[in-house]
């Protein structure tokens, strides 16, 4: 077997083998500095996501090691870096708080089990070729639930930001609620680190975009943090620190994997893969767009489980595509996956150099972080253009929307994706109908729209646009019904059938139904310009022999010479229409003298 047979046979399970044989010198060393520059980037993103998620804030950064490489070597875009993103982050967190104390090794127990879990299901979907299946969750969705999670990251940093006891837990407005009860005893030392953290960060994002922002605004604010806590004592300030992270390289882990706990999991399990597969495989889309590169889905669906399930292993919590890591290693010119391979590794060593530096890094300049990725989150530009664009859309972000804010996270993704389908299938169950009559006004007497052109006394053709199944078949069978009240005299109907792509057994068996209608009075069913997909269905489904194979037309011309044989040449002769062509062939009664 050639090389290429080899490639094309194995590239499915081992995707590396396509992009490895292309590596060359300036290739790596690329690829080297993009992953460098994507390392440093994680490690302060690493420890706020893990604060969020509710997890040790070294779990961070070992989500962003192995399963950076795992998906890098079996996922099919050559820029995406995977790792933990705030909205799997904040939907973990609330998975899982209600469960077990966060922070807790129980906690991280379920965390790791429950990043087991999505890993087998994204499996599952690759195998399964569902990779389009996150074609069906609406941008909408994605909008307003990260508008909503951001929100949510910055109400539940609130304690951390002004140093005020609020309770764990509760939904937004009992934070709120808590907060506005607390003001009075905000810290005025944890207050100054967290505000010169978030307002650096600002700046220096504002007039030195290409600086790293956040590592820089995190040094300035522990600076600030350890140099109150010098001149002031702890005591005083209650300034409290991240604390020094471990020096070693992910540990091994074990997922918990009695039934009870699985049970426990499976709805939020779900909710997480939905979100995660569609950031990983949008993002991948947007990048290959802009490089030229064809996303295959289903493998990128399972590149991000065979990651998921290798960093339950090693201490990781659920990771999936970053957008700004992503974007990074786009930027800097990375040019295969070895880039994020590098980014893995390279974390580790930083890692094993800067934890004990943790030790000096504020809560209160995590939460001036965190506030700055919260924002960094809304969309303000989406969320105008989908507010201007469409009433649907719009309705669909702000369920989500509000129900992130006021719901359990899940729920909200649910109920986001599920209005996402109930206004598609809305949508897909009305297809467009419209009558179609030739115009003498238009070259070769061509079809138009037959509102208030002249109509055959006893042809009526309709344009259908969209198939034909369980969920649309009432919608058509009550324009057959209008049409036939409106104009019983006209007992032959002929369907434009171009716009219909297939039908199913409910859609076939009203046309069928329709078909004997019309023969019973006398006239005829036809179908004109039929497409393959629809002949196949029909006749698949025994539609065809009912309808007639002599009923059914590949054009328009071959369709009305057919069907003017049918017709009442007496009500022809009477008629001073004329609609179409074959008309002139029947000559006119002679008109009764006065």
């Amino acid at each position: 077997m050639n090389q290429q047979g080899f490639l094309g046979r194995y590239k499915q399970f081992f995707p590396f083998l396509v992009w490895m044989p292309k590596l060359t010198r300036d290739t790596i060393r690329t690829d080297f500095f993009a992953g460098l520059t994507g390392a440093i980037v994680v490690l302060p993103q690493g420890v706020a996501f893990a604060t969020i998620a509710g997890m040790p804030p070294e779990y961070g950064l070992y989500a962003g090691m192995v399963p950076a490489i795992i998906a890098a070597l079996f996922g099919s875009s050559w820029h995406l870096v995977s790792g933990p993103t705030t909205a799997a982050s904040i939907v973990l967190f609330s998975a899982l708080s209600a469960l077990a104390e966060p922070g807790s090794m129980d906690y991280v127990k379920l965390a790791l089990t429950l990043t087991f879990m999505v890993g087998v299901i994204e499996i599952a979907l690759g195998l399964a070729r569902m990779g389009a299946l996150v074609n069906f969750i609406s941008h909408s969705v994605i909008v307003g639930f990260t508008a909503g999670a951001a929100i949510l990251i910055a109400g539940k940093q609130l304690k951390n930001f002004f140093g005020v006891p609020i309770e764990r837990g509760g939904h937004l407005n009992d934070v709120l609620v808590q907060f506005w009860h607390q003001i009075p005893n905000i810290n005025g030392y944890v207050t100054l680190v967290a505000v010169v953290t978030l307002l650096s960060g600002i700046i220096v994002k504002r007039f030195w975009p290409k600086l790293p922002y956040l590592i820089i605004a995190m040094i300035l604010g522990s600076v600030v943090g350890v140099w109150l806590n010098q001149r002031f004592g702890v005591d005083v300030t209650g300034i409290t620190t991240v604390g020094a992270l471990p020096q070693t390289l992910p540990p091994l882990s074990s997922p918990d994997f009695t039934l009870d706990t699985i049970k426990h999991l499976a709805t939020p399990a779900l909710a997480v893969t939905l979100l995660a597969l569609t950031e990983a495989v949008s993002i991948g889309r947007s990048l290959g767009a802009r490089s030229g590169q064809r996303i295959d889905g289903n493998q990128e669906f399972i590149g991000q489980g065979l990651s998921n399930m290798a960093g339950s292993f090693f201490s990781g919590y659920v990771s999936t595509g970053s957008f700004n890591r992503s974007g990074l290693n786009f930027q800097a010119g990375a040019r295969t996956p070895l880039a994020a391979m590098f980014a893995g590794l390279l974390l580790m060593i930083i890692v094993l150099l800067v934890a004990p530096f943790a030790a000096y890094l504020p809560n209160a300049a995590m939460a001036g972080i965190l506030f700055m990725v919260a924002w960094g989150l809304i969309d303000f530009h989406e969320i105008r253009h989908v507010l201007k664009a469409s009433r649907r859309e719009t309705g669909i972000m702000a369920v989500t929307f509000f129900g992130a804010l006021f719901l359990e996270l899940e729920l909200a993704i649910f109920a986001g994706v599920l209005l996402s389908l109930v206004l598609y299938l809305m949508r897909v169950s009305k297809p467009r109908i419209v009558t179609r009559v030739p115009d003498p006004n238009m070259p070769k007497r061509k079809f138009n729209t037959g509102d208030n052109l002249p109509q055959c006394p006893q042809l009526h053709i309709l344009r259908i646009d969209g198939s034909i199944f369980f969920g649309s078949v009432s919608h058509i069978q009550e324009a057959f019904a209008e049409l036939e009240e409106k104009h019983p005299e006209q007992k032959h109907l002929a369907v434009v059938a171009q716009g219909i792509n297939f039908v199913d057994i409910a859609g076939g068996a009203a046309l069928v139904e329709e078909a004997r209608k019309r023969k019973a009075r006398g006239g005829g069913f036809y179908l004109i310009k039929v497409k393959k997909g629809l002949w196949e269905s029909l006749d698949s489904c025994g539609c065809l022999d009912e309808i007639g194979p002599n009923n059914v037309f590949q054009s328009k011309s071959a369709a009305i010479t057919g069907i003017f044989q049918k017709l009442d040449k007496d009500i022809c002769r009477t008629c001073d229409k004329r609609i179409f062509r074959e008309c002139a062939s029947v000559e006119p009664a002679p008109k009764k003298e006065a």
